[in-house]
């Protein structure tokens, strides 16, 4: 289930303990002058720019690790959450050039599949971040790679997981100090995963059991619906979701994401058929076709995440290649 107040609370107090909100001083007016003819008005200072989030490569990229924990889930215990957040290295501004804004580049939150961590997919993670994103990939507790005891039955509390990697992510963007301070926009946040992340992250952005209303856009990759979480899915107003599949996946079959996709009636969604492919290597490990679905995805984000007008037509062009991949959208099937 998704965190409520009391859980994020819970959260920041247990999981964050040494993180501190930050909040921007009121500036102060000037003093009145004896005559409006007097008056000497300051010239304001030049707005900081946003960073510039779009084009691969753009940036250098840097990671850090967190240590989150989560101990709100009363009679679950505290969930370990390690998450390695890969971020862009905004340059230094200086020698006249026009200073930067900080807190401005979207997040995405990352869920891994079973007996998969975070690593499998860092040619994919690293092309977001290098696009000016904010990528943040954890390792679930039970199904990661590290798990000694694995169960994928446990994959019913990752959305909750998710949630709060998500509040515990921005906690320590809003921290005075670290590598993360002041890099993320909290009202631009996505969540993508595999497999069996791809199911947290169709639950967190369209299950009534457990959608997050922070999310804006959802990439879900060779996913399903999972019945233990119960309840149902895109009965109620959705973000824009874009489904991957691998035609060829035997793993995660094809009709589970048609099943969704046609299903998702509440916003912009969004087909991605990878000709041939099967359920690992189109996500990891940057052979064909993972080139292909770094470009849609990334596109797809522009538009959904960051509102790039223009970045719709370019993900029609990336992903419509004759024998390789068709990408659809609004309902209609694949050819």
């Amino acid at each position: 289930m998704a965190l409520g107040a009391a859980g994020a609370a819970a959260l920041a107090a247990g999981a964050l303990t040494a993180v501190l909100a930050v909040s921007g001083a009121p500036l102060a007016r000037p003093a009145a002058s004896a005559s409006a003819s007097s008056r000497t008005v300051a010239p304001r200072p030049r707005p900081a720019e946003r960073p510039p989030v779009g084009t691969p490569g753009r940036y250098v990229v840097a990671q850090t690790v967190l240590a989150l924990v989560d101990r709100s889930r009363v009679g679950l215990g505290p969930r370990a959450l390690p998450t390695v957040v890969r971020y862009p290295v905004i340059p230094p501004a200086g020698g006249g050039s026009r200073a930067l804004a900080r807190g401005l580049f979207p997040l995405v939150v990352f869920a891994p599949g079973y007996l998969q961590c975070e690593g499998s997919y860092s040619a994919l993670l690293g092309s977001w971040a290098s696009a000016g994103y904010v990528v943040a990939a954890v390792d679930f507790p039970r199904t990661s790679c590290h798990a000694s005891d694995p169960d994928e039955d446990d994959l019913s509390n990752q959305p909750a997981d998710l949630t709060a990697v998500i509040r515990g992510v921005l906690a320590v963007s809003g921290a005075p100090r670290g590598p993360l301070a002041g890099l993320v926009n909290p009202a631009e946040i996505g969540v993508a995963g595999h497999s069996d992340g791809g199911d947290t992250v169709a639950a967190v952005a369209a299950g009534s059991c457990c959608a997050d209303p922070a999310v804006r856009a959802a990439i879900v990759l060779a996913g399903a619906e999972w019945p233990p979480l119960g309840g149902a899915y895109f009965a109620r107003p959705s973000p824009p979701v874009l489904f991957v599949q691998g035609d060829a996946d035997t793993v995660n079959v094809p009709q589970d994401s048609i099943a969704m996709y046609e299903a998702d009636r509440a916003g912009p969604r969004f087909y991605l058929d990878l000709l041939g492919a099967g359920h690992i290597p189109p996500y990891a490990g940057g052979r064909p076709p993972e080139p292909v679905v770094a470009r849609v995805t990334l596109q797809f984000l522009n538009r959904y995440l960051d509102g790039q007008a223009g970045a719709g037509a370019a993900m029609a062009r990336a992903g419509n290649l004759t024998g390789i991949a068709a990408l659809v959208s609004g309902g209609r099937l694949p050819p």
